[in-house]
């Protein structure tokens, strides 16, 4: 109990600590003075006073949803004395692991810099920063040459069911009873109606109770902002203006990066490629966005550092490269993509895909231990296929047809690419409503199972590959309904 209590204290501490730098902590305190002039606050009652001031104003509701939004993604306590890289990653083994994928990371850019002649970062010529102003919202228009380049990594490199009782068979959702085959007053007519009323008390909690069973078309981009407590302030719009100089102004090795990853996927893609211009303001912005470095408080990689020209080795002299600290790799653009239907002021995507990467993407291309971490999520895979399925799981293990090798790159996308984009948006309303990436490997072995005739009846991993090629077609809910609890082991 004491250390239950202890804990706690730990974690309020944090959370306050956090807070206080926080836009909504000068909000707070700047609403606190000026109800100091309102009749109903009394001296003798100051603290109880303006603790009702902040309930019936509505800043009551805003800094709970401040505070769940840190708790969602907060690590676990750890003992006191833990230093700081057990908040990383509290197994050796995992942390070395990442240290070791980090440096062949690094070893391939800083290869390429040489390779190319091409400095890490550079400040635009002044012609050239009016050029790139002027064609800002039309940058998909331009060709750069850039066959040189390659990927950093692709996933492939990488590689070398009482929790979700809401999806359970007799619980309405969307993705099953909104067919036009199910009449609305069944199901979708008062899930919508609920639906306005969460939007109405702007609690974040109840939203992400809500989307577990799915959320309204019109009401979804609503919905995921007051989950991840997105608000367009106008100092969130200043930012990201800021950021957008930054990008004008300075030229990165990165950028080339981003260009190339944005033309091999999204360019190509049928659903996708007219978003093309919004990825590429998105992407640059968030390479030279310092405050995503945070979340390498709780990841359990390290962002990559950089030295001046001629200060190598000297700590005083490094910088962390790309600024985010995050290198892009191969499909890394189509992280973005889906929130392109959701969101079409430049800013608040923005704002949405940076939150979407601090609480749940990194996890997707960093080794650690984490529950939502790619380890955890391949090791699920494969223990439902060999629970639910063991005689197609041994059949692709004789053919050489490992089914990792198939699944693991769904997973590092979110599916994102694979599925129809309905579909994908639906399976990524229920890992914002469990904060957790445990569906991706539950969906992935749930494919595997809808095709396991055809998997049974190949002799090849060509073959395989070929069976699992397009899943433009596949329902998302269904399938994972019948896996989930319809499946007899």
């Amino acid at each position: 109990m004491l250390q239950e209590e202890s804990d706690l204290s730990l974690i309020i501490a944090q959370i306050v600590q956090k807070l206080k730098g926080s836009n909504l902590y000068s909000q707070l305190e700047r609403q606190a003075w000026a109800s100091l002039q309102r009749p109903e606050i009394k001296l003798e009652s100051l603290k109880e006073d303006i603790k009702r001031f902040f309930k019936t104003s509505g800043w009551e509701k805003k800094l709970q949803n401040a505070v769940y939004s840190e708790l969602n993604v907060f690590p676990l306590p750890s003992h006191p004395a833990a230093p700081p890289e057990h908040l990383k990653e509290p197994l050796a083994y995992m942390r070395k692991a990442q240290g070791s994928w980090e440096k062949r990371i690094l070893k391939s850019l800083n290869s390429m810099c040489t390779e190319l002649s091409i400095p890490l970062a550079r400040k635009r010529p002044v012609g050239e920063q009016k050029e790139l102003l002027s064609k800002w919202n039309e940058m998909g228009t331009d060709e750069p040459d850039l066959s040189l380049f390659r990927p950093v990594y692709a996933p492939k490199d990488f590689l070398e069911k009482e929790l979700f009782v809401e999806l359970g068979l007799t619980t309405g959702q969307l993705g099953i009873d909104d067919s036009t085959q199910v009449p609305p007053e069944l199901f979708e007519n008062e899930h919508v109606r609920i639906g306005h009323k969460v939007l109405a008390e702007q609690d974040s909690a109840a939203a992400q109770q809500y989307v577990r069973q799915g959320s309204p078309t019109a009401l979804r981009a609503e919905l995921w902002a007051l989950i991840l407590n997105v608000s367009s302030q106008p100092e969130d719009i200043l930012y990201y203006e800021q950021l957008k100089t930054n990008v004008i102004q300075h030229d990165l090795l990165v950028d080339s990066l981003i260009y190339k990853d944005v033309k091999l996927t999204a360019s190509n893609d049928d659903y996708y490629f007219v978003f093309e211009d919004y990825l590429y303001q998105v992407l640059l912005c968030f390479s030279r966005d310092t405050s995503v470095l945070g979340h390498f408080a709780y990841n359990s990689a390290s962002p990559p550092k950089s030295y001046i020209r001629g200060k190598l080795g000297i700590e005083e002299y490094a910088v962390f490269y790309p600024p985010n600290g995050v290198i892009p790799f191969h499909g890394f653009s189509m992280y973005v993509a889906p929130l392109c239907f959701l969101y079409h002021e430049p800013s608040k995507l923005y704002q949405i895909f940076r939150e979407m990467y601090v609480r749940f993407f990194f996890r997707l291309h960093s080794i650690s231990s984490h529950p939502s971490g790619i380890v955890s999520l391949c090791l699920l895979f494969e223990t439902l296929l060999q629970t639910h399925l063991p005689q197609l799981f041994y059949h692709l293990r004789e053919i050489g047809a490992q089914p990792l090798r198939i699944s693991f790159k769904w997973m590092v996308r979110a599916f994102s690419g694979y599925l129809a984009t309905d579909q994908l948006l639906l399976l990524w309303d229920r890992i914002l409503g469990y904060n957790s990436l445990e569906l991706l490997a539950v969906l992935a072995a749930a494919v595997f199972a809808f095709r396991a005739v055809n998997l049974m009846e190949v002799t090849s991993l060509a073959a395989a590959e070929a069976v699992l090629a397009d899943l433009s077609t596949l329902k998302v809910m269904p399938l994972l309904q019948i896996f989930l609890f319809a499946t007899v082991t």
